[in-house]
């Protein structure tokens, strides 16, 4: 039987890059949703707790402002 390498932990995307989730960034925030327009969870994205909780009120705060879709039909 071969041997497993240890699976690489997930670096949070955005501690690694030293910002904050942010509503006007919208594009930035597309690549944290499903192609069906849901927010991905935190196994999928690799967020630590804190940016996850503020991702998705960002992508809330987005989809209020018609910025990002509800659903894609």
């Amino acid at each position: 039987m071969p041997i497993k390498k240890p699976a690489r932990k997930k670096v949070c995307y955005f501690c690694d890059k030293k910002k904050e989730p942010d509503y006007k960034n919208y594009e930035e925030l597309r690549q944290f949703m499903t192609e069906r327009a849901r927010i991905k969870s935190r196994r999928q994205t690799g967020l630590c707790n804190k940016h996850q909780k503020r991702l998705s009120l960002q992508i809330k705060r987005a989809r209020q402002l018609a910025l990002l879709p509800y659903v894609v039909v």
